[in-house]
């Protein structure tokens, strides 16, 4: 019994390991999965919103540079302040004072106009319109002007601007009549103690905007 025993033992063993033999073997498990943190960190910022970067904020300037700024600033004041003098030293004359005669109307504005664009560039609009209505005083254009500065006080007036009073002085006082004021001023003209320039020079002056052709 010890013999048959034994080559039942056998063939057993051959037979486990011939089916041990013959079946496939386990696929090796998968190694764990690698990241790459440097891709995974693009993605991201990828998906983030992008940020523009904090403005580079300039060095402080040395204190040899905030001298150099003063200086410039203070000199850049004086020459201001040099240019505005000059200007004012310059002599313009005023305009005579006006009563409202009709002949003086155009001598009035002229001189008005030319002073206001010398020294009054710079001033309000309401202070030109005072300065000329100071030169308007006596006679018809007394009444005139308060008549005008009550309007003005009130806001009923039309004018604003100093050209705009130009141009009510023209109509109020007859300018409008130039022409035929001239016209009497050539029949009535003469040379008297005048050289023959002269005359002329002054025939022309007034045969100006009166239409005349000679």
């Amino acid at each position: 019994m010890l013999p048959v025993r034994r080559s039942l033992e056998s063939a057993l063993d051959q037979e486990t390991e011939s089916e041990y033999e013959s079946s496939p073997s386990p696929s090796p498990s998968p190694p764990p999965p690698s990241y790459d943190m440097s891709w995974q960190q693009q993605q991201q910022q990828q998906r983030e919103p992008s940020q523009a970067p904090a403005p580079c904020q300039p060095p402080p300037l040395t204190r040899e540079e905030q001298l150099l700024a003063m200086i410039t600033t203070l000199q850049q004041q004086v020459n201001t302040m040099l240019l505005q003098q000059q200007g004012s030293r310059v002599e313009v004359a005023r305009p005579q004072v006006f009563n409202g005669k009709m002949e003086e109307v155009s001598a009035f504005i002229n001189t008005a106009h030319i002073y206001i664009r010398m020294k009054m560039t710079e001033e309000a609009a309401t202070t030109q319109v005072a300065w000329v209505l100071s030169y308007v005083q006596g006679g018809i254009a007394e009444a005139w002007k308060d008549n005008l500065m009550d309007e003005l006080a009130k806001g009923e007036s039309e004018v604003e601007t100093v050209e705009q009073l130009f141009s009510k002085i023209r109509n109020d006082f007859g300018e409008t009549s130039e022409e035929e004021r001239k016209i009497e001023q050539l029949r009535t003209i003469e040379q008297g103690g005048r050289t023959c320039d002269e005359y002329v020079q002054e025939f022309k002056k007034v045969a100006r905007g009166s239409g005349y052709k000679g």
